[in-house]
């Protein structure tokens, strides 16, 4: 399971299309740590995937119940501002990730979480600009 997880830059990638990633040190249980890039919409997703499988938990049936952790909203800007958002959501993309790892074990170690912070090909031999 993951033990830790610290979203430390963010780093501007060309393909498909012109985004931002946002790089993460995910310390499993075992010690081992690893590098991961993850753009928002990923992050939007597993967020839709928890609430959607964690209802109570997320506070659909009654606000104050909620214990999953609200990710910074999807913002609508203007391309020169891109960087801006990106480094901007920083901080609230790595409290929400610690937030996350920290919550009871039926959540924190789905698998949905699980699969979120597992290393990808693309995240051993990431792109160069």
């Amino acid at each position: 399971s993951v033990l830790d997880t610290n979203v430390v830059d963010v780093e501007k990638r060309r393909n498909p299309s012109k985004h931002y990633v946002y790089i993460i040190n995910v310390t499993w249980s075992d010690l081992t740590s690893q590098i991961i890039y993850r753009r928002y919409s990923k992050f939007f997703d597993l967020q839709m995937q928890l609430l959607d499988k964690f209802p109570i938990e997320g506070g659909q049936k009654d606000p104050k119940q909620r214990i999953i952790p609200f990710l910074p909203g999807k913002i609508l800007f203007r391309r020169s501002h891109v960087r801006d958002v990106a480094v901007k959501r920083l901080k609230p993309i790595d409290e929400y990730c610690r937030a996350l790892v920290r919550l009871p074990p039926h959540i924190s170690q789905c698998d949905e979480v699980f699969r979120f912070f597992e290393a990808r090909p693309e995240d051993l031999n990431p792109p160069k600009e």
